[in-house]
């Protein structure tokens, strides 16, 4: 149950965070088209990040998810949270204190992204991300579930930045795609309408399945210009993390060729499937990879 006050008008405060990051930012641009009947407090790591927000006129306050001194003054007041967190081993101490912090101020909703796994998954990253979701359920706090598969969103930078190629790491197979827009669309959706509708329930975020080069000829057909995929390995991505700077967290890093590993010699053959809750949480269809290519066109 939401908490209530002698004010019964008072808005749920819903605390958002993760807000500098892409699913953040187009949270922000969601809920400037529709507030709803909720207060959402944005939580930026730096001070100047929450200078920036403040400055346009948006509640934020500053939450170091490395540092729980942050949490209490954060956590003042809401009701709802949206957790996310960095792509480290960090992950788990930064969820579980923060769930921890979440159960003293009287949180009553957690909405959690997390990752599209089976229940058995082996793969160590994915891991991390249902002990993390255990916990949740743990902490007696109502919780809701999103499971995204693999971003689109992560493709623009490669296009743009190279020569109109972009890189696959699990040979041909197809995986399931998802829009960053319509992963905030669903998490908007259900930090408005809160746990009576939403508690207890797991959403899952695959709108459509293609391997690389696949999404190589819908891109350019939707665009009009040659886009390539570069089909690679688990090798050449364990080479590609290690010869980064500054160099991927080990733990996570491990993880991520284990996925593709995974991927490719079928262990994960499940991320290769349509699962597509969008239009049920919120009320219209996902972005297919050719909508979302013409809505990227100018990167």
């Amino acid at each position: 149950m939401e908490k209530t006050t002698a004010d019964t008008s008072k808005k749920p405060v819903v605390l958002v965070i993760g807000t500098t990051g892409t699913v953040g930012q187009h949270l922000l641009a969601d809920f400037d088209r529709d507030p709803g009947d909720v207060q959402v407090r944005w939580a930026a790591r730096r001070s100047e990040q929450v200078d920036e927000l403040v400055a346009a006129g948006r509640d934020a306050v500053r939450l170091d998810l490395d540092d729980p001194s942050t949490f209490a003054h954060a956590l003042h007041g809401v009701d709802r949270v949206f957790l996310l967190t960095g792509y480290t081993v960090a992950m788990l101490t930064q969820s579980k204190t923060l769930v921890d912090a979440a159960v003293k101020a009287g949180v009553s909703h957690i909405v959690h992204q997390g990752v599209f796994a089976n229940w058995d998954t082996t793969d160590p990253h994915f891991v991390w991300h249902q002990m993390i979701e255990r916990y949740i359920e743990a902490s007696g706090i109502e919780w809701t579930h999103l499971h995204p598969n693999v971003f689109m969103d992560g493709l623009a930078s490669m296009i743009s930045n190279g020569d109109g190629t972009f890189p696959v790491f699990y040979g041909d197979r197809r995986v399931g795609w998802i829009a960053a827009k319509d992963i905030a669309a669903v998490t908007a959706t259900v930090l408005r309408q809160g746990p009576s509708r939403h508690g207890g329930k797991d959403y899952w975020l695959s709108t459509e399945v293609a391997s690389g080069p696949e999404a190589a000829a819908v891109f350019s057909d939707a665009v009009g210009r040659q886009i390539r995929c570069d089909v690679r390995g688990p090798e050449d991505f364990k080479a590609s993390l290690e010869s980064r700077t500054p160099p991927i967290e080990s733990w996570y890093a491990d993880g991520g060729v284990e996925f593709t590993r995974q991927v490719l010699d079928g262990r994960m053959g499940y991320i290769g499937t349509v699962r597509d809750d969008v239009e049920f949480v919120t009320g219209r269809p996902s972005t297919s990879l050719r909508a979302w290519a013409l809505e990227n066109l100018n990167d």
